[in-house]
């Protein structure tokens, strides 16, 4: 375990006031206990030629207070159906049907397709898998999930109180999740970051000096090795490359973004140079908060809020946040200052700009080729009418289509790369 030598000011016990608000309490121990029994004994009572298990930051115990989210492995032998484990998902499905009969389960579309359905108030996830002794016996990615478990229950036996921070430090601050739409810290990355370094404020003081490409391997892997050289180029595109330790061929942060690695280390110098219980709290998004906030920095102001389509949560996910980025580039004319976006599954999406603008010239000087370039000016003449010569080039006199910033939102809201992204548009107010 590495720690950094760093000289940050002393940090108030901020942590300490925190652990009691994030920690699962002995009522929601007891019902995530009770519940979580009740589902593996229906399911396994189903199961012949395999065995249900928990899994995931439930058989680490490094879930947070208020999260009703359940990971359940199905494990299959390794030997007998390591030649069907495309088929896996197909042997699955039928057995949860006839363990939970009436229940809404959900096939959702993976690597390996997995299941969704609600048990007695906790969302269960249901994931086929081989059961493996070494991560080079996996032929999906899942296979690999319990092992990580062994390794956090093994090495972070006495630093689950430490974890928990780290999570809710990173939820809080819109740098958690791995999902492709949020390119953040996945948990089980945070979880081998504090193992790692011994501890929430030992990670912290790392953060603050990380740079890019920083390489951290808790097996010692690669001791005396460029890892860099090492691994195949696709696995270290991240700012961060966390290798795993139960497995020495993966980046366990290769979903990270330089944006995300570049807020957390933000986040992480403004707490570390002023404490406060503020960093763990997420703020909701607002319209209200917003405007008072455009307002007072006398800025123009657009709020969406955006029904999504139905589908798998990283899919989803992933066309609100070309949505977002369509509008934000289309919106530049009128000097987009800020801007954001917030989803979270079953609930709708809001997109928010600030600007400058709210009204463009209804004309713009658009730059031709030079004289020279004879077939060029011809093709230009040709799409812009109002043309003409200035210091040996062509120039065209544009009529911008819509140059109120109301009129440009509404447009944009009705192209079919937004319509065919999402479901439809609830709310939007421009101030």
């Amino acid at each position: 375990m590495k720690k950094s030598n760093m000289k940050i000011p002393h940090l108030k016990r901020i942590p300490d006031r925190i652990i009691d608000t994030i920690t699962p309490n002995k009522k929601e121990r007891e019902q995530f206990n009770l519940v979580t029994k009740s589902f593996l004994t229906k399911l396994n009572a189903h199961l012949q030629d395999a065995k249900a298990i928990l899994g995931g930051s439930g058989a680490k115990d490094t879930w947070l207070a208020g999260n009703y989210d359940v990971d359940i492995f199905v494990m299959f032998n390794l030997t007998k159906y390591r030649a069907k484990s495309a088929e896996l998902s197909d042997l699955v499905e039928p057995i949860l049907k006839k363990a939970f009969p009436g229940m809404k389960i959900t096939r959702v579309h993976g690597s390996r397709d997995y299941f969704h359905l609600m048990y007695q108030a906790l969302n269960f996830e249901v994931v086929p898998i081989l059961k493996i002794a070494k991560a080079a016996q996996a032929v999906n990615i899942t296979d690999i999930s319990p092992l990580h478990a062994a390794w956090v229950n093994k090495s972070g036996k006495k630093l689950k109180d430490e974890i928990r921070l780290a999570k809710q430090f990173f939820k809080a601050n819109g740098v958690y999740g791995a999902e492709s739409y949020l390119a953040g810290f996945s948990g089980y990355v945070v979880e081998i970051l504090v193992i790692y370094y011994g501890s929430f404020e030992n990670l912290l003081r790392a953060a603050h000096k990380w740079k890019l490409k920083e390489v951290i391997d808790p097996a010692g892997y690669y001791k005396g090795k460029d890892v860099l050289f090492e691994l195949n180029k696709s696995k270290i595109v991240s700012p961060l490359i966390v290798i795993d330790p139960v497995d020495k061929t993966r980046n366990a942060a290769a979903a990270l973004s330089q944006e995300k690695f570049l807020l957390l280390k933000k986040k992480v110098v403004q707490y570390l140079k002023k404490p406060s219980v503020a960093f763990f709290a997420r703020e909701e998004m607002t319209f209200a908060a917003l405007k008072k906030e455009a307002e007072k920095k006398k800025h123009n102001f657009v709020y969406v809020e955006i029904s999504p389509l139905p589908g798998k949560e990283d899919v989803v996910g992933m066309k609100l946040l070309k949505t977002y980025h369509f509008l934000r580039q289309e919106l530049q004319p009128f000097l987009v200052k800020k801007s954001g976006w917030e989803w979270q599954e079953g609930r709708l999406a809001r997109v928010y700009f600030f600007l400058a603008k709210k009204e463009l010239p209804k004309y713009e000087i658009r730059l031709g080729p030079p004289l020279e370039m004879k077939d060029h000016v011809q093709q230009f003449r040709k799409k812009n009418k109002n043309s003409y010569v200035e210091n040996g080039r062509v120039y065209a006199k544009v009529k911008v289509p819509c140059p109120q910033l109301a009129d440009m939102v509404k447009n944009l809201l009705q192209t079919s790369y937004v319509r065919e992204k999402i479901k439809s548009v609830k709310k939007v107010e421009i101030a």
